[in-house]
């Protein structure tokens, strides 16, 4: 049994094969794009035992990205083919500064997943569940299904939530919605960029109190590090606990929140203390960060233990770069 099972839509995703502005670049690469299906494949890579759920369509596509998928080590039996509605696909025109998006997913085969899905998972036999907001976006059924898995009995499971704010799949829609979601679960993913362009606050004290329920939440504010605040048994507050981002020579920046929450994840299942949990996230999305692709294999494991506990200077003074060679 998976001990992570990451439910949302994946695409088919081209980036450019060559450089040069997009409309000269004339060879380009496939491949696989998704909040959720990320999170999967760079759990699985971590060692930690993940399912995909999702649509896709009965196309090549569709095809291609769950035996893409399911050939990094995710399980994706359950992942079912629509006949009639075809897989969803974006272009991405990749930079260090930002990496603009067109997406081509209306009416896809993800997009009409709802409530009904529930009936074919085995919730209470996993760890976590983990959500985006994206799947809100996508459709008013989409959006029924979050809300059925964030009430519904799960047994032990924990639900995490990545607000993931895409302003384009929002146009005439309330995101409201989102804070109503997020409170509901127990680990909260947010960037402070994210917070307020949704809700107007951005520092982590400001969010908690928007976002009381949960048991951890944390703040990622690119690349100063992250936040965590956490209720410890006595059901308050233990403080928060911030740790700054490893240095990375950054190719290109999307991608990374989904390694980010993947490494913080599998830290948790672990059990590791507050500052290793937000490292491992850090860690995690710094390999993705060099990389064009949305997903990157982990550091080398020396590398990773000469950092998870290293001192605070030692930390500061590390710097991945483009030879994936970690400097000091």
């Amino acid at each position: 049994m998976p001990k992570v099972l990451c439910i949302g839509e994946s695409m088919a995703l081209f980036v450019p094969g060559e450089p040069g502005l997009p409309h000269e670049v004339r060879t380009w690469k496939r491949t696989i794009g998704g909040a959720e299906s990320n999170v999967a494949c760079n759990l699985a890579a971590l060692g930690v035992r993940s399912a995909w759920v999702s649509a896709v369509g009965d196309d090549p596509f569709g095809r291609a990205l769950r035996d893409e998928i399911g050939a990094a080590g995710v399980d994706v039996r359950a992942v079912a083919i629509d006949p009639a509605r075809p897989t969803g696909l974006y272009v991405k025109e990749s930079g260090a500064q930002g990496s603009p998006v067109r997406y081509y997913r209306t009416g896809s085969a993800a997009s009409a997943m709802g409530p009904d899905l529930l009936g074919e998972l085995d919730l209470a036999g996993a760890d976590f569940i983990h959500l985006s907001g994206i799947t809100v976006a996508l459709s008013e059924s989409c959006r029924e299904l979050v809300r059925a898995l964030l009430t519904a009995p799960r047994g032990g499971a924990r639900i995490s939530f990545d607000v993931n704010w895409r302003p384009r799949l929002w146009q005439g829609r309330d995101p409201a919605v989102l804070a109503e979601f997020a409170n509901l679960a127990d680990v909260v993913l947010v960037g402070d960029d994210e917070a307020a362009a949704v809700w107007g606050v951005a520092d982590p004290a400001g969010l908690r109190e928007l976002l009381p329920d949960p048991p951890t939440l944390v703040v990622k504010h690119g690349e100063r590090g992250a936040t965590l605040i956490e209720r410890g048994a006595d059901g308050t507050d233990a403080g928060a606990v911030f740790a700054p981002a490893l240095s990375v020579d950054v190719v290109e920046p999307v991608g990374a929140g989904d390694a980010f929450a993947a490494g913080f994840l599998a830290a948790t299942l672990r059990g590791d203390d507050p500052r290793t949990r937000l490292r491992s996230g850090h860690l995690q999305a710094a390999v993705t960060l060099r990389t064009h692709d949305d997903v990157a294999p982990p550091l080398p494991p020396e590398v990773v233990a000469g950092l998870i506990d290293a001192d605070t200077a030692t930390w500061s003074a590390a710097r991945l770069t483009g030879d994936g060679m970690v400097r000091r």
